[in-house]
């Protein structure tokens, strides 16, 4: 027994499972996603090239506030103090990060902290390091 689409004759599903072709085989093998019309023009000798980013900056996720470094490093910092740590003052914050393997650039800044102090984030340690936050949330 043949097993064929019984909603559909055989000419329309020879057809619909041409239209998916460039789905499934992606491109570059003959099936490719754009349509020829859809592809934009180059610009013109005295125009400028098309962007993604007309003001001249690129959207990142960074928060308001931060730049996509500060996420970054704030994160690093965040992988080597863990929530055990928390809160906690320097000496603790620094024992965490050498059980957890930090690196000697991460150990010295903790090092630098303020005595005396708790702190309940790694967003509160990073801002004592000096170093900015997101001035929203959410």
């Amino acid at each position: 027994m043949e097993r064929g689409s019984s909603k559909h004759s055989p000419r329309l599903d020879e057809q619909m499972s041409s239209e998916v072709n460039g789905l499934i085989q992606g491109p570059g093998t003959g099936g490719s996603r754009v349509e020829e019309h859809r592809v934009p023009e180059p610009a013109g000798e005295d125009q400028p090239e098309a962007t993604t980013a007309p003001a001249g900056e690129l959207r990142t996720g960074a928060p308001k506030g931060m730049s996509s470094e500060d996420v970054e490093g704030r994160s690093r910092l965040g992988r080597f103090i863990t929530m055990s740590a928390l809160p906690g003052d320097r000496e603790a914050l620094v024992a965490n990060a050498r059980e957890n393997e930090a690196p000697d650039d991460i150990v010295a800044a903790l090092q630098g902290l303020p005595e005396g102090t708790r702190y309940q984030t790694v967003s509160e340690v990073w801002a004592a390091l000096g170093h900015k936050n997101e001035t929203t949330r959410w």
